[in-house]
């Protein structure tokens, strides 16, 4: 079937002008309804603007594909609309959308019309065939390039064979998945990773993104099924059982940003396993990722951190400002002991913001282990891993407590779901509602008061009494150590590892550790910022342009903003940025600098304690770190 047989004269637009993106759907389904093949028009535009709402359909590039697939859809069709001065459509890449393809899809098994809709997606990834397509002079001539383009395609994959590679390895329709715990860096810069090696690899591409701020761009079940390959490339559980029976790739998010191309290249190739959904698998989800047991029970972890940091980050800084407050409105010197005992309250006000900073506080370790649990045990686990968490933050076994609470409540799940699995069907409907979380809940109470409060509790005690009675010289190898780590993989496992037990050491009083943590966190992008200013030709044009956003992420506490250069010459800015961070971690220690803020960068400086120098200590490690940069890194013409 050729692309023109679904595109139809009554249904193109060449000079529409539309005021916004409602408009251009509403435009769209209008011609879409002229050419005969939308018998409910009503429903129709629901599946349209409910699809729309799951994730822009603006896939970047002047270029948006709205779609909508029901039973009002008498065949499959296609209706275009160029629009010569754009509308803003919410797309990938925030630009105007100028050309927009809206399809129409049965809902019916007969999906022929897909490999056409693939076909479009291909051409439209080609900028030269997009650009004839915006300045055609008529209709005739509209359907006279797309039909020109569409018996290309064929040409192509045959002068491909020619050369000895396989006649299939030339175009593919590739869906993908990134996700990372976090969700504020790694999953955005993935997804561009991979579109980026796929347009070099001449594929098109629909990603879907699970960042902080929810699913975005959900994969559609035709997109699923036109894809040849999907790439999931996440560290946090994704729903997977829609993809049963597609070749499937599991990475981890990383691999998205760094390995982009040799994943999309696999991809092509095609040599890739078919995805069976797991038996007994609850909603669909499975781990996608590295599969080894190491991985596995990182990702949990990672799990619980994602669903705890807005909780630590918004409850923290809350009560930061109440220190902040008090600071300000009391003269500390002239109060007596008993009052500075209750410093962060005093004032009202101060009083107002750390209560409800303490409740937000409060569920932090709770929801630690709860998500942790519901990683491993879907959501069966979540009120098992909550109860154990709750245990662990009112005893002593604190932030390692609420860890062994999580996997255990998981795993406790996982025990008894295997244990009535052979119950009547009637009893083993009752299990999620009442056997799971009464025995979960009896189990994991009996195995935290009595095995783990105990031994854990001892150990976490005398962890924070070494923390807080540690000399200077110990103090600035633990700055050095902490800060050095959040450098090592920006945002990985070292780097998690680190901040996590920086937001922990806030909660048992001991705020310099934070300090040193955020300030390593904050060097890399700053560092790669001002090396790329001073410099020049050790960087390329584009690192050049794209470097001073690293500014204000390192200045915002996002690490992440070093990734890509690192990733492009991991052997010499690593180790640079290391360096940098280890020296501003170490003198934030030596200056007794503390933050009782997990996070904020630069914004809450103001309740860091010595905060000139602390930001002396974050000049002086950019300064290292940028100069080692222009020491290891080679000169652009030497590299090429």
């Amino acid at each position: 079937m050729r692309i023109t047989e679904l595109l139809s004269r009554e249904s193109i637009v060449l000079k529409a002008a539309p005021a916004g993106k409602k408009e251009a759907l509403e435009q769209a389904i209008e011609i879409m309804v002229k050419s005969g093949k939308i018998s409910d028009r009503a429903e129709y535009t629901r599946k349209v603007f409910a699809r729309e709402k799951e994730g822009t359909t603006g896939i970047g590039e002047g270029i948006a594909i709205p779609h909508g697939k029901c039973k009002g859809v008498k065949a499959p069709g296609l209706a275009a609309m160029v629009i010569p001065e754009g509308v803003e459509f919410e797309a990938l890449d925030g630009e105007p959308v100028y050309l927009l393809f809206l399809i129409a899809a049965p809902d019916t098994k007969d999906n022929v019309h897909l490999d056409v809709l693939s076909k479009l997606s291909v051409l439209l990834m080609n900028e030269e065939f997009a650009e004839k397509l915006k300045n055609a002079a008529d209709v005739e001539e509209f359907l006279h390039i797309i039909d020109e383009a569409d018996e290309s395609i064929p040409e192509m994959k045959a002068q491909n064979a020619e050369v000895g590679e396989v006649e299939e390895t030339f175009y593919r329709n590739i869906a993908a998945v990134t996700s990372c715990p976090t969700g504020i860096a790694h999953t955005y810069m993935a997804a561009e990773g991979l579109a980026k090696a796929a347009k070099a690899n001449n594929c098109a591409i629909r990603i879907e993104t699970r960042g902080s701020g929810g699913a975005k761009n959900v994969l559609t079940e035709a997109e699923i099924a036109a894809a040849d390959c999907i790439i999931v490339a996440a560290d946090t559980k994704v729903p997977m059982e829609r993809f049963a029976g597609k070749k499937v790739i599991e990475c981890q998010v990383s691999d998205g940003i760094s390995k982009a191309d040799q994943l999309i290249k696999r991809a092509v190739k095609g040599e890739v396993p078919v995805y069976r959904a797991v038996q007994g698998e609850e909603a669909g989800t499975a781990a996608a990722g590295n599969n080894s047991l190491t991985h596995k029970i990182y990702m949990h972890l990672m799990s619980g951190v994602s669903h705890m940091l807005p909780f630590v980050v918004g409850g923290g800084i809350l009560i930061a400002i109440a220190f902040l407050i008090d600071s300000l409105s009391i003269d500390m010197t002239a109060v007596s002991e008993e009052v500075r005992a209750n410093f962060g309250s005093i004032t009202p006000t101060a009083a107002l913001f750390k209560s409800i900073g303490g409740a937000a506080f409060g569920f932090m370790l709770p929801i630690l282990a709860g998500y942790i649990a519901m990683s491993i045990a879907d959501r069966p686990g979540l009120a098992v891993g909550i109860i154990g968490g709750y245990i662990a933050a009112n005893g002593k076994s604190g932030f390692l407590g609420a860890l062994a609470a999580g996997f255990l409540a998981g795993y406790i799940i996982v025990l008894l779901r295997k244990l009535f699995n052979k119950l009547p069907v009637t009893i083993e409907k009752l299990a999620p509602v009442l056997l799971y979380p009464l025995l979960g809940i009896l189990c994991i109470g009996l195995l935290m008061t009595f095995v783990i409060e105990p031994p854990i509790g001892f150990l976490n005690t005398a962890l924070n009494n070494a923390l807080t009675g540690m000399g200077t010289t110990s103090k600035i190898l633990l700055g050095i150590i902490v800060a050095g780590m959040m450098a090592i993989d920006m945002g990985g496992p070292f780097n998690k590892a680190a901040y996590v037990f920086g937001t922990a050491s806030i909660v048992a009083g001991n705020y310099d550790i934070m300090a040193a943590v955020m300030i390593g966190g904050m060097v890399p992008p700053c560092a790669i910022a001002l090396a790329t200013l001073i410099f020049r030709n050790k960087f390329t044009k584009a690192e050049r342009e794209t470097a001073p956003a690293n500014f204000i992420m390192g200045l915002a506490f996002i690490t992440e903003g070093a990734i890509p250069f690192a990733a492009a010459d991991p052997l010499r800015v690593l180790p640079a940025c290391i360096l940098g961070s280890a020296v501003a971690g170490a003198m934030s220690m030596a200056f007794g600098s503390s933050l009782m803020a997990p996070h904020g960068g630069i914004f809450v400086f103001p309740v860091v304690e010595h905060p000139i120098m602390y930001l002396l200590a974050l000049v002086a490690g950019t300064l290292v770190a940028a100069g080692m940069l222009g020491i290891l890194k080679k000169n652009i013409t030497e590299r090429n």
